[in-house]
């Protein structure tokens, strides 16, 4: 039975998916991701869905009194299968270039599972979230909303079915009892079981129900609303509740649940009151619109095994020298944007190309389903013995021998600041401190935790090498940037000195800024307002650097490298953990945003600022930052630098210092 052709609700497609490819593409403005709430662009997918299957069944039914289910699965097969399958197809060898082994075996158990109408299931069980950074590096996570649909699919028609022959008299009573029980479900299994609330289908069936219920009032009266007032007014209404939903809802809320009627009611307000004449239509009917649309399937296929394969960058092949040239000379958040242009471009060439040469070719009915069906099996078969042989081969682990060690020539330190306490130099000791080179006059001072005793190693071989009095103090935060002024005083008296009667003095700040401001537990938090005082103060006769944060692991990197080279072969422990080879970025920059806020508010002329993340993150690794490169590794554990890292941090140092020596 063949429905009237709405182009409105092409145009809800079209900003369905815009909405769920600028949520993952991260889009950001001036520091802030305005479409946060994109991943609402399922849940309308969902009430379209719901509203298409019911009205084409149930027009069905009641103009003939039967269904043909052979026709229904027909039509949904020609319209899902074609473009997953070339999609999956295409993926395999950039998954075998860039996938490491065991995360190209989750990307076959997802495609077959997908295969299977089943990947909401496998992302559930296998404990992936939806929208964490993790999440963004899956190929095909974004496949779990087509399992839900066609769990919809097989489902939904047999139960209407019953319901209409049996029941018919109670078919709209038992639609909207459906559809309260799963809201209810929805909204208290997001607060208690978050993960079964986001991917199964009894949590997301109340969304598909809004566009059921929808089929059957149009059908059931023949039309849909006749209000002229109510028509003219409630799609514009309608477009500002999904409109809001995608600016002001984010990851944090629970979802779904009760908060995501808010865009479900203004879907239906678009549909159910949607007329040539009103505004809000004709603005959803223009071709731009309809476009977008009519390739919106192609268009979320695409999107997310690209976002993920451009994200999933090979470290093997970028130094950091490299990235810090390009964050040096380039323009970042210019290069940025041409970045995502010019992902957005590829998208939208793929996705016409997907539409016009795969969906359209067959879902055309002049093409023999039995011959289409052929070919559906073919494709299915290699994409079931081939990723089946991946899993088997256990991702083919060979493919990396000449990138891992196996083939890396890492070496391997004790921290700098253990070689620094063991006096592996000729220093005065003063406590955990140390003096060096107390003959000249020219004194550089480094005052901080573990991160400034990490720096402190190299930098002092190469500070004294320049005629540097170099003078290092650190026990237990105590002299954490003088805030402690006292004990930091009473100990500096012993060199026959105070640290404000310096002058023309070079003075470095290094910490873990975010434990020692906000997070200690131990002892008091350090006071922000006296470190900014007490900086300014130092500041006004001495040159001050600050050293920003270092961004950090979850992991131990040598721990595990070690574990690895020990045993010769890849270790499956090691090899899960997507974040080994990488650390990141995003969180990096969540991390520490009240610390940059609070070192950026620090203005003097005579404060110099260094950026650790610039070494280690940028512009062609956007959402990373480097652990090792193919010779070295640039951490100690999974908070501080090793030599190398430390080397690298001090060289920054050292082009300041060299600034200042010159402008004296």
């Amino acid at each position: 039975m063949k429905l009237t052709y709405r182009p409105e609700i092409d145009g809800l497609r079209a900003i369905a998916v815009v909405a769920v490819i600028l949520y993952h593409a991260q889009i950001t403005i001036f520091g802030y991701q305005p479409f946060k709430g994109g991943f609402i662009g399922v849940d309308i997918f969902f009430v379209i869905s719901g509203y298409l299957i019911t009205s084409i069944i149930l027009k069905e039914l009641v103009t003939t009194g039967s269904f043909s289910f052979k026709h229904f699965y027909e039509r949904r097969i020609r319209r899902i299968f074609p473009a997953l399958l070339f999609l999956m197809l295409v993926s395999l060898p950039f998954a075998w270039v860039y996938l490491l082994p065991s995360s190209f075996i989750d990307f076959s158990k997802s495609i077959l599972y997908s295969l299977g109408f089943s990947s909401n299931f496998y992302f559930h069980y296998s404990g992936q979230q939806y929208g964490p950074e993790s999440g963004l590096l899956k190929p095909f996570l974004h496949t779990w909303s087509l399992s839900v649909e066609e769990q919809y699919y097989i489902l939904f028609p047999i139960i209407l079915l019953i319901t209409f022959k049996y029941f018919r008299k109670y078919l709209v009573h038992i639609l909207i009892l459906g559809f309260v029980i799963s809201l209810g479900l929805a909204d208290w299994g997001s607060k208690n079981y978050p993960s079964t609330s986001f991917y199964f289908l009894h949590t997301r069936m109340w969304e598909l129900l809004a566009g059921s219920i929808l089929a059957y009032f149009e059908i059931i009266n023949g039309h849909r609303s006749k209000n002229k007032t109510l028509n003219l007014i409630l799609p514009s209404v309608g477009l500002f509740l999904i409109g809001h939903s995608i600016l002001f809802f984010n990851d944090e809320m629970f979802h779904p649940s009760f908060y995501t009627l808010s865009p479900i009611i203004g879907v239906c307000l678009i549909i159910l009151f949607s007329n040539k004449n009103e505004l809000i239509t004709k603005i959803l009917s223009t071709k731009l619109f309809v476009g977008i649309g009519l390739i919106s399937y192609s268009l979320y296929l695409w999107h997310y095994p690209i976002f993920a394969f451009q994200r999933i960058n090979s470290p093997y092949l970028i130094r950091p020298s490299v990235i810090s040239f390009l964050n040096n000379h380039l323009n970042y958040e210019n290069f940025l944007i041409l970045e995502k242009i010019i992902i957005l471009l590829l998208l939208i060439a793929l996705s016409i190309f997907s539409f016009y040469f795969v969906e359209k070719i067959f879902r055309n009915k002049k093409n023999n389903f039995k011959l289409l069906f052929k070919f559906f099996t073919i494709f299915f078969l290699i994409l079931v013995i081939t990723n089946y042989t991946i899993i088997k081969k256990e991702g083919y682990i060979n493919r990396f021998a000449n990138k891992t060690d196996l083939d890396f020539k890492f070496k391997f330190y004790p921290t700098p600041y253990t070689q620094l306490k063991l006096n592996s130099v000729p220093c005065l000791n003063i406590d955990d401190g140390c003096l060096f080179n107390t003959l000249s006059n020219k004194k550089f001072f480094i005052f901080g935790d573990s991160m400034a005793a990490s720096l402190a190693f190299n930098l002092h071989e190469r500070l004294t090498k320049k005629g540097f009095q170099f003078i290092y103090l650190n026990k237990n935060f105590e002299c954490f940037t003088l805030i402690d002024i006292e004990k930091c005083k009473d100990r500096y008296l012993k060199l026959n000195n105070s640290f404000f009667d310096e002058k023309n003095s070079i003075f470095v700040v290094a910490g873990e800024y975010k434990s020692l401001f906000f997070n200690r537990l131990d002892k008091k938090k350090i006071d922000k307002d006296l470190f900014i005082k007490n900086i300014k103060k130092l500041s006004k006769d001495n040159q001050i650097i600050i050293v920003y944060p270092f961004p950090t692991t979850n992991y131990d990197p040598i721990k595990k490298l070690y574990d690895i080279l020990k045993k010769q072969k890849f270790d499956d422990n090691f090899l899960t953990n997507e974040n080994f080879l990488t650390t990141s970025y995003q969180e990096y920059m969540n991390r520490n945003k009240s610390v940059f806020d609070i070192l950026d508010s620090i203005e003097d002329e005579n404060i110099l600022r260094v950026y650790p993340h610039k070494l280690f993150c940028g512009t062609i690794i956007r959402y990373k930052c480097l652990v090792h490169d193919n010779n070295d590794i640039f951490y100690s554990d999974s908070t501080h630098p090793s030599l190398k890292g430390a080397e690298m941090i001090n060289d920054l140092i050292i082009t300041e210092i060299e600034k200042i020596e010159k402008s004296n």
